[in-house]
């Protein structure tokens, strides 16, 4: 932490802490003197604190809880009817809670929206564009409900259209937009105001795999500059393009944690080898450490292992005294999709 001395106009008592503004001040006494020392905190991009909702007698989300300070793609992910919808509209102020409380850039949404909602930028599932104007117009039209002064909107709407590759089509009807230029419409209304958070809610639905890519690039591109939340089900979307995973199972929190943590969630218990030399399957098996092995055609096998460290010194001993050839060794990981069966299992059985 950056530390400033020599705070004045300022008097505590010993020992104290009090938070001013984004600051931490402390003071000690020593010799009669008072010192202060500030010290920058980490501010919360968004805080979700003990967030429930209810439809009815039933309850959507349960005591969600997480805490966002740093720039990334955070992947917001579950199955259908885990509660995802629900917490990301509560979190863009569209859905009032019925417990809990949601900070933006701290700053209540239950008690602030308004002020809440300048640090968001919101991109539904179906974007919500106008067809009958024209790009430059619709940007126009975005910049001007989102309060920017009036001498900025045309540096915004050159800026936004830049940045999301919109600048040759300005004056094209939003309606003769292919779905790729849609979706990057609705991206550049997301963005338009420069805001601290953007949430996204499956922003490459229905689009084909070279658009599919376009927008990865594109949002990858956005979240170099703020704190992107991209909802999905889908597991590829979320390996290929975010950083973080909070996963909601039945209304809660079940992961939160880096991809990688995830795809390691579930210890591995096999090994993958290829053997240029193949032996046969049998004699992998007498090796100690090894509980069994199943050839995966040609020089590939897959062995499952009692102890990764036996099994893995065992083969690579045997590779060298019997002239397998070892060409590649290695553990291998669980898939997501074993990974998110298993937390979705897990929270069913709560």
């Amino acid at each position: 932490m950056r530390l400033f001395s020599g705070i004045r106009n300022f008097l505590f008592q010993s020992g104290s802490t009090v938070s001013v503004f984004r600051y931490s001040i402390k003071c000690n006494k020593t010799c009669g003197n008072i010192y202060s020392k500030l010290y920058f905190m980490e501010e919360s991009i968004v805080k979700v604190e003990h967030l429930s909702h209810r439809y009815s007698v039933q309850w959507a989300v349960r005591d969600i809880n997480f805490e966002i300070t740093e720039n990334g793609i955070y992947g917001l992910l579950g199955s259908n009817g885990a509660g995802k919808s629900t917490t990301m509209n509560i979190m863009c102020g569209v859905l009032k809670q019925t417990e809990g409380e949601v900070f933006i850039k701290g700053v209540s949404m239950r008690e602030n929206p308004v002020e809440a909602k300048r640090y968001i930028g919101f991109l539904p599932q179906k974007p919500p564009l106008y067809n009958d104007l024209t790009v430059e117009e619709f940007l126009a039209f975005t910049a001007n409900i989102r309060r920017i002064p009036t001498g900025e909107v045309a540096e915004a709407i050159k800026v936004v259209m830049g940045r999301c590759g919109l600048s040759h089509f300005r004056k094209r009807l939003v309606r003769n937009l292919s779905g790729g230029y849609q979706q990057r419409l609705g991206i550049a209304q997301a963005i338009i105001h420069n805001p601290a958070f953007v949430v996204l809610d499956e922003p490459t639905n229905g689009l084909d795999p070279n658009q599919i890519v376009e927008i990865r690039h594109l949002i990858k591109e956005i979240a170099e500059e703020r704190t992107v939340i991209l909802s999905t089900h889908i597991l590829s979307e979320v390996q290929a393009t975010c950083d973080y995973i909070r996963m909601i199972e039945e209304g809660q929190v079940v992961f939160a944690g880096t991809v990688e943590e995830f795809d390691n969630y579930i210890v591995p218990n096999t090994i993958f080898v290829s053997l240029a030399s193949a032996p046969p399957v049998d004699e992998l098996k007498m090796l100690s450490g090894v509980e069994d092995a199943v050839s995966m055609g040609g020089m590939d096998y897959r062995v499952n292992f009692s102890d990764s460290r036996e099994a893995i010194t065992q083969i690579v001993e045997a590779s060298v005294t019997r002239n397998w050839q070892l060409l590649e060794i290695r553990m291998e990981k669980s898939s997501m999709d074993s990974v998110f069966a298993e937390l979705s299992a897990k929270s069913k059985n709560r």
